[in-house]
């Protein structure tokens, strides 16, 4: 089966958020899978940033073509991968203009959107519809099915019905509803879009071009990352006014729970650690603690419950909730190591947190790798108290390297994460802690909760050890994946 896999960003070549995990990490799994599930020829679509350029291996220009007015040239290069026979191919979409730039995939370096992502990420949709079309400037390799992903990739399926009518089969992964890519009217036309098509059966949406929408409306199939998340969108609290499309499409909507690159993040392997450990040995976790404390100014002390954060800092994440309850945690003995950037109140209100309190709270800002796998391994818990969380793919971490979440119960989160009580820890099934509702009191009372146990070292220990020999790779996901692609090649 020839698959290919349109996306904005990919981890290693670059990263914004998890959709460039997924983006990395789950083809791969797909090209991995045996002869007997089914082998994937999988290759991957995508701008080619400067970043990307500089990665990408064995890069090489195959031709060029002019979209949407923008002359462009198409790089086939490989995915940086330590096993040559595991890399992805990665068809790399080159204009200096639109994508090697100062900042961002999506904003400059002061975090503001670029005034033309309509034209970029229309120049990704439509290459990615081109290269499913008999007009297809590969000469001999044609997919069978092209997965797009987000609104960045949203007008591919529109294009490949509306102007290519493209017999390559289409699905549209949703990633987060709340990023739309809404545009001004005007783009109809400036990105080659039927004008007929901008109507509530179209890709319009409250008098805008939506290229999430056309994504939704055209593809053959609709998949989201994860099962709970695939019911709340249909709802109106979720469904960002798109909730009605959504629930006429319900047969065509799967919800497939994202899951982790377990070679990446592996805390017996993970070269980020200072100390590698397992849940067969897990005494190494608390040589990170150690190390990460140093590190971060704060008071060297194994006995002091330590709280992770690694998050953009907006509204969803709900990390607003924190500044509230911290004054108790802290005056508890509670530490803190946070990671993130978004919301500059919340930056601000942490950053005096870490002035007023250095030896018990760390905040840094901005993107660094290290430091997260530090932090996830590093901390005792891992704090994600989201109001809507399509999948999230910390928590995951934080199950992986023993760190138990505490969560709200809301999207993958409550797909992926057990709340710790007595039953579900007679059955071995407690791997974190659940916020029933939303909001600061809420989450105090279960951070409380959790560090009492936290105290109990069997019973904690009993804790990491469900979580971390929980199925959470993309290898079982991949196999999934691969049941929609033959379900969207015979049904559709």
């Amino acid at each position: 089966m020839r698959v290919l896999f349109a996306t904005s960003e990919a981890y290693p070549l670059i990263k914004t958020g998890g959709l460039a995990d997924v983006s990395g990490a789950l083809p791969k799994a797909l090209s991995q899978l045996k002869a007997t599930d089914g082998a994937v020829d999988i290759k991957i679509v995508m701008p080619a940033y400067s970043a990307v350029l500089a990665k990408l291996k064995h890069a090489k220009t195959i031709t060029d073509i002019q979209v949407l007015g923008e002359a462009c040239s198409l790089i086939v290069g490989k995915m940086p991968d330590e096993n040559t026979e595991r890399e992805i191919e990665v068809i790399a979409i080159k204009n200096a203009a639109l994508y090697e730039r100062a900042g961002g995939p999506y904003s400059d370096e002061h975090g503001v959107d670029w005034l033309d992502n309509a034209l970029r990420f229309g120049v990704l949709s439509r290459v990615a519809s081109l290269l499913c079309s008999q007009h297809s400037p590969l000469q001999n390799w044609q997919p069978d099915l092209i997965q797009c992903n987000d609104w960045q990739t949203g007008l591919a399926p529109a294009y490949m019905k509306l102007i290519d009518n493209s017999n390559v089969k289409s699905i549209f992964s949703i990633h987060n509803l709340a990023f739309q890519g809404c545009f001004d009217a005007s783009w109809v036309e400036k990105l080659g879009l039927p004008e007929a098509h901008f109507d509530i059966n179209g890709f319009e949406y409250f008098d805008q071009l939506s290229f999430l929408k056309a994504g939704l409306f055209y593809a053959d199939q609709l998949c989201t990352v994860s099962p709970n998340y695939a019911h709340e969108i249909q709802t109106e609290k979720f469904g960002f006014g798109l909730q009605g499309l959504l629930k006429t499409r319900s047969k065509e909507l799967t919800g497939i729970l994202n899951g982790i690159d377990t070679e990446e993040w592996n805390p017996g392997t993970d070269v980020h650690l200072p100390k590698n450990y397992s849940d067969a040995r897990i005494t190494g976790k608390k040589a990170v603690k150690h190390a990460l404390q140093q590190q971060l100014g704060l008071q060297i002390n194994a006995d002091a419950p330590l709280l992770g954060v690694v998050s953009r800092l907006t509204h969803q994440k709900g990390l607003d909730l924190l500044p509230e309850i911290m004054p108790k945690l802290i005056k508890n003995g509670c530490q803190f190591a946070i990671l993130g950037s978004g919301d500059k109140v919340l930056e601000a209100q942490f950053n005096d947190f870490a002035e007023r309190y250095p030896t018990q709270v760390s905040m840094s800002t901005g993107y660094h790798e290290h430091l997260s796998h530090n932090i996830m391994a590093g901390s005792d818990m891992f704090i994600m108290p989201s109001r809507f969380e399509p999948c999230g793919l910390n928590q995951l971490y934080g199950l992986a390297y023993g760190t138990p979440p505490v969560v709200s119960l809301t999207g993958g989160l409550a797909d992926s994460v057990c709340d710790t009580n007595e039953l579900s820890l007679k059955n071995n099934l407690a791997t974190g802690f659940v916020v029933k509702n939303v909001s600061a009191t809420s989450l105090l009372v279960t951070i409380e909760r959790a560090i009492d146990l936290w105290k109990n070292k069997k019973t904690w220990r009993q804790i990491q050890k469900n979580g971390m020999q929980a199925n959470i790779g993309w290898n079982s996901r991949a196999v999934d994946y691969l049941a929609l692609y033959e379900k969207t090649l015979t049904e559709n």
